[in-house]
């Protein structure tokens, strides 16, 4: 049965439930995605005792209808654009061009805001991506791909709601997407949160900040802990 989460603090300690496997594991690093993915994966990092990091992408909207993504840009360069979409609403190359140039200043923006220089090795480890939702699944493509250039041992996308045709693609892109619920029909992230306000980029620090505290737990001290 589908339902609304209170707020994203909510979706992602159900989102964490789901990814219990990956708790304790030094080889896991947990990435959200700002702003909205960092309450989300805030919660999967603290059940699962792993620090938490940023990972910085930002949506190219479509000009008029900025909900709807036809593309995201990434770090590093990395640069997706949703074709099908683009050519069935006729966007021209010279409003993708003034929408990719907005959008690269403001994520030259918040890597300074959220000190992204502070991210960990990839190469090797399991990687799991968070956001707050997926709708289109540009953003989220985007970060995989420049994930995946860092070599990972697995990349795991991870979400408390996604569509379920964006669900599906994903299951053949990424080897593992771990979702607490699939509707078919989804117009929009936000109507599965009873409170879908703006995260700050104060709350993200905040969060980042504690986050970056959360170690791995070895087994002596788990069972020390449930022992307590």
């Amino acid at each position: 049965m589908n339902f609304q989460f209170q707020n994203r603090a909510e979706a992602g300690r159900f989102l964490a439930g789901k990814l219990e496997a990956y708790a304790g594991r030094p080889d896991v690093v947990v990435l959200g995605l700002p702003r909205g993915g960092i309450p989300v994966a805030f919660e999967v990092a603290m059940r699962l005792q792993t620090p938490l990091f940023a990972f910085l992408v930002r949506k190219l909207g479509v000009p008029g209808h900025e909900e709807l993504g036809m593309g995201a840009i990434a770090s590093g360069g990395v640069c997706f654009l949703n074709a099908p979409l683009i050519k069935s609403l006729g966007i021209s190359r010279r409003m993708i061009d003034e929408v990719i140039a907005r959008e690269a200043r403001e994520l030259e923006r918040r890597e300074q805001a959220f000190c992204v220089g502070r991210m960990p090795e990839l190469r090797d480890r399991v990687v799991i991506l968070i956001d707050d939702g997926l709708a289109t699944g540009a953003s989220m493509r985007a970060a995989v791909i420049a994930v995946r250039e860092h070599h990972p041992a697995r990349i795991v996308v991870a979400v408390p709601v996604a569509a379920a045709e964006i669900y599906r693609e994903f299951e053949r892109e990424v080897d593992e997407v771990v979702c607490v619920q699939t509707p078919e029909r989804l117009e929009g992230v936000g109507q599965w949160y009873e409170d879908f306000s703006q995260t700050t980029d104060e709350e993200v620090r905040e969060l980042l900040d504690e986050g970056s505290q959360f170690r791995p737990v070895g087994p002596e001290q788990r069972l020390l802990q449930e022992e307590l």
